[in-house]
C-alpha cells in the first residue's frame, strides 16, 4: 500500500516546474505564503506540461507566448515590459514565440494566506497619484510605485507582500520606529516584506518604479 501511494504522488510531484524546467524556473525567494520564481525562456523556447497554483505574473520583457492546456486548449498571452497579470492554478505547456527572450517574476500563491488586516495608512489612500492599482482580487492587490527624483512618499503601510524593482534605483526607507534602511536596488530584483510602516524617498536622479504584490 505504501508503494503504491508513492506511485500514485509521484506524477503529482513531477509537475513542478522548478523539477521539470530547471534551466528556465528559479526559485528567488520561499516563505509559507508565496513561491517567488525567476522564469527565463529563450526564443522559440517551449516548456514541458507543468503546474502552477494561482499567480501573479510581473513581465520584465515584452511577452508572446504560445499556452497549451492540459486539455489542449491554446490561446495567445501578450504583454509589455512591466504588465502585471494574475493566473488561475493551471495545468500547461508554455512556447516562447517571439524572436527576443523572455524574462519574468512569477509570484505562486500558496493556501492560507496570512489573512492581512486592513492597514490604517494606505498608500493608496494618501498618494494616490503615485500609488496605483493595476490589479486586484480577492487575493491580492498590486500596487505600482513611481517616485520622482527626490521626491518622498507620506509614511504609509503595507501588509505581507512581495516587491518586484522594475528600474534601477535607490531608496531610502523610514521606518515606523525611526530606522533608516538603505536601499539600492537593480531592475528585475524581488525581496519579501513583512507588515510594514514606512516612508519612501527616492534619493536618486532618476524615476524608481517598483511592483508590490500585497497579500490578503
Amino acid at each position: 500500500m505504501r508503494f503504491l501511494l508513492l506511485m500514485l504522488a509521484l506524477p503529482a510531484l513531477a509537475q513542478d516546474v522548478v523539477k521539470t524546467n530547471p534551466a528556465d524556473y528559479k526559485v528567488e525567494l520561499e516563505n509559507q505564503w508565496v513561491r517567488v520564481l525567476r522564469v527565463k525562456h529563450a526564443p522559440h523556447a517551449k516548456t514541458a506540461m507543468h503546474e502552477h497554483p494561482a499567480s501573479v505574473a510581473v513581465f520584465l520583457t515584452d511577452v508572446h507566448e504560445r499556452v497549451t492546456g492540459a486539455d489542449g486548449q491554446v490561446r495567445e498571452v501578450n504583454g509589455k515590459a512591466g504588465e502585471v497579470i494574475y493566473n488561475d492554478a493551471a495545468r500547461h505547456e508554455e512556447e516562447n514565440v517571439s524572436d527576443q527572450p523572455l524574462e519574468a517574476i512569477l509570484v505562486e500563491l500558496k493556501p492560507g494566506a496570512p489573512k492581512s488586516e486592513r492597514v490604517a495608512l494606505d498608500p493608496v489612500k494618501l498618494d494616490p497619484e503615485h500609488h496605483l492599482v493595476p490589479l486586484e482580487n480577492d487575493r491580492v492587490r498590486v500596487l505600482r510605485t513611481i517616485l520622482e527624483p527626490h521626491l518622498k512618499s507620506p509614511m504609509h503601510e503595507h501588509p505581507h507582500y512581495v516587491v518586484v524593482y522594475l528600474t534601477e534605483l535607490h531608496t531610502t526607507m523610514l521606518l515606523g520606529d525611526g530606522t533608516v534602511v538603505d536601499n539600492p536596488r537593480r531592475p528585475g530584483e524581488v525581496a519579501w516584506r513583512d507588515y510594514l510602516e514606512h516612508q519612501t524617498e527616492n534619493i536618486g536622479d532618476k524615476q524608481a518604479v517598483e511592483i508590490q504584490i500585497e497579500l490578503k
